[in-house]
């Protein structure tokens, strides 16, 4: 923005908003316009200019994509900061760096926030700051969910420590609403510093390749103290969130692929804690038989198969929108339908480190049941776990404390809970996946199920060590030993014989046993005892 656009847009600013000596309607009708005119510009053309040369969308575009066609109600318009240190009383814009409101997505209430990078670097102040807590607070009282657009450079410098308290005003209602409300946040542009922990404490994280950044510290601060040369990219992108730390969720080329996603994912989601998920009338037959599944297990039980070929035969239309697909890609979770129905969808996967549970799989998991649970939306787990991955980086990086997260999140939850054991369930990893002992509703076993302490060719190395070592030929017996153990024990008829498995099941019914088990279980009722909340191992 030139200073002669700048002087002009703030001139008419001040003149709309002094608008006490106006008399007429016409003159105040026109004044109106004029603010309006100003705050629909925000930082000044100049400033969209080069928001666009980055390839980023301005606030008000973001909401135009995000919100049904003639649906926006904005609130806050005419805002502005409180601030007249450092120059800043001669430097004021309508909205004060963020658009903020109500509207619709596929007919339902959401509310919003959208920040500015043209005002101020979308930098947060206390008056911006109230502006985002107000929505968030209209949200929770009328049991919408929030979707917040960041766009920011952090805190506003000039406001000191006001500043500082006005993101922890933000942090305080995005946990207060954990729960209660979807959360949703769109990191489009930087996000750092304090202003991450807005986006972390969420639901869900999206960003866009490329023109997204979230850091605690940045590469200049970095260096500084680690000595590291590192890019924003390479410290705090899209692809690092989304592969490395499991901060974010999701990752798409464009901001308009990226909102679009938003739309979808709020298609599978309650508004509130207190609804359902929204039902939509089945397109297929519910009892559809997929012969596809008879022959998808491999004879060979080290050979991998791929486990997204299962889910998506078996739900709605073949749609699956998957959770976190880069990061920890052994466990896969997502959301589906089945017979119009949402679900939550959690499953191994045995193409990578044939399924077994770590660290980081056990997280991803834990939370997407627990987020499952807080919104009504019931479980599908699909097992084929070998068990916990072994070795010192595991153990000493903590494993039984986060596999203890993955265990807490099913036994906590008391949403309709379905399993379907495919092949392996071995070890502790069996009790974690949803079994019948930690209060799974219905669990199927297809006949290619191995239910055991451990795989058949380690436990007969234990048990018959001896004997196998006695034998004329040891390679042999050790077959034969093995071939008698999975006969004895590993087969899921053992399991079913105690009603730890409800049935045992043809894969090609699978479909229709799910819909027919959720259609039973949908006006469940499961409570946990009374008490503040409980401690889970974090």
């Amino acid at each position: 923005m030139t200073t002669s656009e700048q002087s002009s847009q703030e001139t008419s600013s001040r003149q709309a908003a002094g608008s006490a000596g106006i008399h007429s309607t016409e003159e105040k009708l026109s004044a109106l316009e004029t603010l309006q005119k100003a705050a629909m510009l925000g930082g000044g053309t100049r400033r969209i200019e080069t928001q666009h040369k980055k390839g980023k969308l301005t606030a008000r575009e973001r909401i135009d994509l995000l919100l049904d066609p003639g649906s926006l109600n904005e609130l806050d318009m005419f805002v502005t900061h409180r601030t007249s240190d450092f120059g800043l009383a001669d430097q004021k814009y309508p909205g004060d760096g963020v658009v903020t409101g109500y509207g619709k997505v596929e007919g339902r209430l959401v509310y919003f926030f959208s920040q500015d990078f043209t005002v101020f670097g979308g930098s947060l102040s206390e008056a911006h700051a109230e502006k985002i807590c107000k929505v968030m607070d209209l949200a929770m009282k009328n049991g919408a969910p929030i979707i917040g657009l960041n766009d920011s450079g952090g805190a506003r410098i000039q406001e000191g420590v006001v500043s500082l308290g006005a993101y922890a005003d933000i942090f305080l209602r995005n946990t207060l609403a954990s729960g209660v409300v979807p959360q949703i946040s769109a990191v489009l542009g930087p996000c750092a510093g304090g202003a991450v922990y807005s986006p972390a404490i969420t639901d869900f994280i999206f960003m866009v390749e490329e023109t997204s950044y979230m850091f605690v510290t940045g590469p200049n601060v970095v260096k500084a103290v680690t000595h590291e040369d590192v890019s924003f990219e390479d410290l705090g992108g899209a692809t690092v969130h989304n592969a490395t730390s499991g901060v974010a969720h999701f990752a798409y080329p464009s901001e308009a692929h990226c909102i679009r996603a938003i739309r979808q994912l709020l298609s599978y989601l309650p508004s509130n804690n207190l609804d359902d998920p929204p039902l939509l009338t089945p397109t297929e037959e519910p009892e559809r038989l997929i012969t596809e599944l008879d022959a998808i297990i491999p004879d060979n039980p080290s050979k991998a198969y791929d486990m997204k070929d299962v889910i998506h035969h078996i739900v709605d239309e073949g749609n699956f929108f998957e959770v976190q697909e880069a990061f920890a890609q052994n466990i896969i979770v997502g959301f589906s339908r089945m017979n119009g129905r949402s679900v939550g969808i959690v499953a191994q996967q045995p193409r990578a480190l044939a399924g077994v549970l770590d660290i980081n799989a056990s997280d991803k998991a834990a939370r997407f049941v627990r987020f499952c649970d807080c919104f009504n939306i019931p479980l599908i787990t699909l097992v084929d776990v070998p068990g916990f991955l072994p070795g010192t980086a595991q153990e000493h990086n903590g494993i039984i404390r986060h596999g203890a997260k993955l265990l807490y999140a099913y036994c906590e939850a008391t949403v309709p809970k379905i399993t379907i054991i495919t092949r392996k369930a071995y070890g502790g990893a069996y009790d974690v996946m949803s079994s019948k002992h930690i209060r799974g509703d219905i669990n199927y076993a297809w006949p290619t199920a191995e239910i055991a302490v451990m795989g058949p060719e380690a436990a007969v190395n234990i048990l018959f060590k001896d004997e196998i070592e006695r034998a004329e030929d040891s390679d042999q017996r050790r077959k034969e030993l093995i071939t008698e153990y999975n006969e004895k024990f590993t087969n899921p008829y053992i399991a079913a014989s105690r009603g730890y498995i409800d049935e045992v099941i043809s894969p090609h019914d699978t479909r229709k046993k799910i819909i027919s088990a959720l259609e039973m279980l949908k006006n469940k009722r499961d409570t946990n005892p009374p008490k503040k909340h409980g401690n889970i191992p974090l």
